[in-house]
This record gives C-alpha cells, sequence and structure tokens, in this order.
C-alpha cells in the first residue's frame, strides 16, 4: 500500500533545503532550485524558502529565491506573508528586497502595513505608501 507521506529521504532533503533558507546560504540554495526544487517549496506550516530566508534575515537569499520564481507574497497557513514577517523582525534590507520583487504590503494578516502601525516604524510606513 502506498503512502501520501514523502519518503524519509526526501523529507531529510526537504528539511536541509529549509536550514539553508534559514541560514541564508544563497548560493547552495539557489544552485538547488537552479536545478530543479520548486522555488515555492513549502514546509508543514506552509512557510516557504523564501518566508523562512526573509524572516531570518537574509535579503540576499530572498532576492535570489524570488528572481527563481519565489512568490514574495505567498503567505503560510496562518495568512503570514514574508513582507510583515520582515517588518515584525525590523529587517530592512529584506523588507525593500520584497518590495523589489512585488510583495503586496497590504496582504496577509495582519498585513505589512498592519505590523509596521502595530510598532510604529514610519519608514516602512513611507515605503508602503509609494
Amino acid at each position: 500500500m502506498e503512502s501520501d507521506q514523502p519518503s524519509e529521504e526526501v523529507q531529510e532533503f526537504a528539511t536541509r533545503m529549509f536550514d539553508l533558507a534559514r541560514a541564508g546560504d544563497t548560493d547552495t540554495l539557489a544552485a538547488y532550485v537552479d536545478a530543479g526544487l520548486p522555488a515555492n517549496l513549502t514546509n508543514e506550516k506552509g512557510d516557504t524558502l523564501l518566508m523562512l530566508a526573509a524572516y531570518h534575515g537574509h535579503a540576499a537569499t530572498v532576492r535570489a529565491l524570488a528572481e527563481r520564481g519565489a512568490d514574495p507574497g505567498r503567505a503560510n497557513d496562518r495568512g503570514q506573508t514574508p513582507l510583515a514577517g520582515a517588518v515584525f523582525k525590523k529587517e530592512p534590507e529584506v523588507v525593500r528586497a520584497l518590495l523589489d520583487a512585488g510583495a503586496d504590503p497590504g496582504q496577509g494578516t495582519p498585513s505589512a502595513v498592519d505590523t509596521a502601525r502595530m510598532f510604529g516604524n514610519e519608514e516602512f510606513l513611507r515605503w508602503f505608501s509609494r
């Protein structure tokens, strides 16, 4: 009987890919995506590689993934977007990278706009109104 669950090897490989995103190992992760790894690969919480790179402050990794087709606005299972996460973590380089890639500051729950307002981040709010 076949299982809908990926094999242990596939799960271990995916875990390594998410760890690369968290660590900001841009070159290695980009090489895997170039070799066929889905740019929008998600974990069990719906977090994409780009979401994890953004949340952990890796602007170069965010840019590389977006250049390879990763969706900068894709929300996780809780409705959180990479942009709102970057605003929450106060990562201006990542916020700029996501905006450059086309992320919508009004998308998500809470949105990046709502998050910036909550923390009184006037700089981000100015960026979002352009």
